[in-house]
């Protein structure tokens, strides 16, 4: 029972949540202190998007793939910034490799970027862009006039609990103290085990419930919401965030979880070398979510598969960043499993025929 259904849970917050808070704070914090600034400059500079997305996904974990996400499915970058993020992402598998072989994973980042950022512009220049929900509802974003100096706005500017909330509050101080757990246990520093089980629980549990309490949808789904104009709006709607994508990473885990269990199968049981491993490893990819991309990455390190087809699943996976881009704009997300896994066989069988 612990295994099979509470650690997955548990895992989706300690994992997945509180690494993606401490992106989501310090962006929000940053779309609070200069948001209309930052949606002109992606409107007007939106070439950059796929470059400036890619990059975003360098830090380790899912969380800056899912904010390109969030920046997507309002309409601030381009669909091929979108692919750019989910092809240059490693999601959690990355803190698994960045654990045992530093050099590697620094060297893989990088080939992410240019890959990333490359497709990116290729599906820019052909013109691909699946129509989405806010395309429907005529919902294209505009910037916001920088708020006046003296309003009242700008004459509240510290954040007090009341206008926070006991709920968002509760979570983000899961979330904190989460970090201080979470990220020892990463890096195979320690592992109080059951102090790791019972905030994991505790916090998808609060997750669960801020996620119901925001009508089941991402703070960044309604572009009345993009430019907060106080700490405790950037940290409510960042607490929204965040539980939406802890609740999809949730259901994920324990889904796989229960699979696993049922059928015995765990990735392992596949051909894992030569061209057939980088077709295999390219369409392992294709499953939402990071638990089968880090048991690969575990094959990997055990010696049991090559560097191209790594190579090939690191490109093809998306990260925990499908899973809400497939409840926002689930067309979307479908065509950018199958985008993704072009550059994963090109650049693995090129990897392959160099080594």
């Amino acid at each position: 029972m612990t295994e099979l259904i509470l650690r997955p849970l548990a895992d989706a917050f300690m994992q997945v949540g509180v690494f993606v808070a401490l992106l989501v704070a310090p962006f929000g914090w940053a779309r609070y202190r200069w948001g209309h600034r930052l949606d002109d400059a992606l409107l007007r500079h939106r070439r950059l998007g796929p470059l400036v997305a890619a990059a975003l996904t360098m830090p380790p974990g899912c969380g800056g793939a899912i904010i390109v996400m969030a920046l997507y499915s309002r309409g601030a970058v381009s669909y091929g910034a979108a692919i750019a993020a989910l092809v240059a992402t490693m999601g959690d598998a990355s803190w698994v490799l960045l654990a045992a072989d530093p050099v590697l994973t620094i060297q893989l980042k990088l080939l992410l970027l240019g890959t990333g950022a490359a497709a990116g512009y290729v599906v820019d220049a052909l013109g691909i862009t699946p129509a989405r929900r806010a395309d429907s509802r005529d919902r294209t974003p505009q910037p916001v006039p920088a708020p006046v100096l003296g309003s009242a706005v700008l004459a509240r500017p510290a954040t007090r609990l009341h206008e926070l909330g006991a709920l968002p509050a509760l979570l983000w101080l899961l979330l904190g103290t989460g970090a201080t757990v979470s990220v020892p246990v990463t890096f195979q520093l320690s592992d109080p085990a059951h102090l790791y089980l019972a905030l994991g629980l505790l916090g998808t549990g609060v997750a669960v419930v801020a996620f119901v309490r925001g009508r089941c949808r991402l703070a960044d789904d309604d572009t009345g919401t993009a430019h907060p104009t106080s700490m405790a709006q950037v940290l409510r709607h960042g607490g929204n965030e965040i539980a939406f994508v802890t609740v999809w990473v949730a259901v994920a885990y324990v889904g796989f979880s229960l699979f696993t269990h049922v059928t015995g199968f765990d990735g392992s049981q596949l051909p894992l070398h030569g061209l057939v491993g980088v077709l295999v490893g390219a369409t392992v990819g294709l499953i939402p979510g990071c638990g089968v991309q880090i048991v690969f990455t575990g094959i990997f390190l055990a010696g049991g598969m090559p560097l191209p087809t790594l190579v090939a699943n690191t490109i093809s996976q998306d990260g925990d960043a499908l899973l809400p881009l497939l409840a926002l704009e689930h067309r979307a997300a479908l065509l950018a499993t199958v985008l993704t896994t072009i550059p994963a066989m090109a650049v693995g069988s090129a990897l392959l025929l160099l080594t």
